[in-house]
């Protein structure tokens, strides 16, 4: 009989990393880990360079989430030269890093997570995929995905210089203003990615949440754990991407602790684990007392399911009735089951475009004036903002002349990482018995990880 089971390499998301099962004599799970082999080594050989060019350099962690290092490092700029940028570069920032989660999101949607929820559970491996899911969505709503995210990446293009990798970021602002032109093909845009949203949440209700498997598996404590859970919100306590105090709720929903962003080492802490080069976050106050969730653990998470459950709420309308719509189906705020991050994920992209069209509209956005300059000599800086995956952290430690000394990067996917690994081995434990294992039961304890959108390129930089 098998003592061991390895899914290397597992797949469906960004980065390289492997899972690792081990058997007991009577062919049940002891352990599991997820493992992240990969290593980068940005915090490292950014020393020595110029603060201005983190904007930049650390969004070349990832191909993915370079738009939400880029404006979590143009934050720390403003912290770090104590400036604050003009209405306008607020506004261009925003609407740039919320289209980023709004395209994002739809990439999971599709692509990544998609097939575990669209596409029949006993379908072979050759039919999970984008492909797979175009035969329940249908073509025609694929043909609309494909053509609104790459009309929204064109916006961003337009506003930070580039579809994928912005260059407009400075310290104290942006490097254009946005002429009104171009405000009326990027409200254009926001309109469509609106009504996109508005026909996708229907066809989520329809393909999805009346799926009886679906249902079981939301409804199973295979894939459930209760962990803290932690965003960023308003002063109203609304979700927002892109400023905020960070918030964290206990797992029955009670108010834990609420914080600015230069104050995030007050409550969290990192630590190696051996096996991975993937470091863990835990809540400081609590301690990490291994993989096991529950009141008395720090372990926490972060992402679209965490961001509504540490809200009081929506800050726009549609957005507002979708997340009530889960909570009263769920029946109980927080909610714990980790596939309801596909529900939340839909609920953030509508939320998304809605708040484009909002930031369109602003008069502001067509401001000349979109830049402030830095007077004060830096020493430090903290920047946040929220991923499409969950709160990133940039923080530059530097000299009089802003040459860094000392980068710290704390990434959507590391907060997750110890609640990722608790998963898979729920799922493991729970779906591997007496050395029964099939490509369906691998596939579902690949589920458990695949619900959080991680980014492994960036949890290893």
């Amino acid at each position: 009989m098998t003592r061991r089971i390895r899914i290397d390499p597992v797949t469906r998301l960004e980065g390289h990393g492997r899972i690792d099962i081990r058997l007991d004599e009577a062919g049940n799970v002891a352990r599991s880990f997820f493992q992240v082999p990969e290593f980068k080594g940005f915090e490292k050989f950014c020393e020595g360079r110029a603060a201005e060019e983190m904007p930049t350099l650390t969004q070349k962690i990832c191909g993915v989430c370079p738009t939400a290092h880029h404006i979590a490092g143009v934050k720390a700029l403003d912290a770090l030269f104590a400036v604050d940028p003009p209405p306008a570069a607020r506004i261009i920032r925003e609407l740039m890093h919320t289209a980023f989660v709004f395209e994002d999101h739809l990439l999971h949607f599709f692509y990544l997570g998609g097939p575990d929820i669209l596409v029949n559970g006993d379908a072979r491996k050759f039919e999970r995929n984008i492909f797979g899911v175009l035969k329940t969505v249908g073509d025609a709503v694929g043909k609309r995905a494909i053509q609104i995210r790459k009309k929204v990446r064109a916006l961003n293009a337009l506003l930070g210089g580039s579809a994928l990798y912005p260059v407009c970021g400075l310290p104290g602002g942006v490097a254009k203003p946005v002429s009104r032109e171009a405000r009326t093909a990027i409200a254009e845009t926001a309109a469509e990615a609106l009504a996109f949203a508005r026909d996708l949440l229907p066809l989520f209700h329809e393909k999805v949440l009346k799926n009886d498997r679906f249902r079981k598996m939301a409804r199973s404590s295979v894939f459930s754990l209760r962990t803290y859970y932690m965003g960023m919100v308003d002063e109203q306590d609304r979700i927002n991407f892109y400023d905020g105090d960070l918030k964290i709720v206990a797992p029955d929903g009670k108010a834990f602790a609420r914080f600015p962003a230069e104050a995030y080492l007050e409550h969290l802490r990192e630590r190696v684990v051996s096996g991975s080069y993937m470091k863990i976050l835990y809540l400081k106050a609590l301690g990490w007392k291994g993989y096991k969730d529950g009141p008395e653990n720090g372990m926490y998470r972060v992402g679209p399911l965490a961001r509504l459950n540490a809200a009081a709420g929506m800050a726009t309308p549609l957005a507002q009735r979708e997340y009530e719509r889960l909570y009263k189906a769920v029946g109980q705020k927080p909610a714990h089951n980790t596939l309801l991050y596909h529900w939340a994920r839909l609920i953030e992209v509508l939320y998304a475009a809605e708040r484009m069209v909002e930031l369109a509209a602003r008069p502001e956005l067509t401001d000349p004036h979109v830049r402030n300059l830095p007077m004060r000599a830096p020493s430090s800086g903290v920047g946040i903002c929220e991923a499409p995956r969950g709160t990133l952290i940039h923080h530059y430690r530097t000299d009089a002349r802003a040459i860094v000394k000392q980068l710290n990067l704390v990434v959507a996917t590391q907060n997750n990482a110890g609640a990722i690994g608790l998963s898979v081995e729920k799922a493991a434990r729970a779906l591997i018995v007496k050395g029964k294992v099939t490509d369906t039961i691998l596939n579902m304890v690949e589920m458990a990880y695949r619900a959080y959108d991680p980014c492994l390129a960036c949890a290893t930089h």
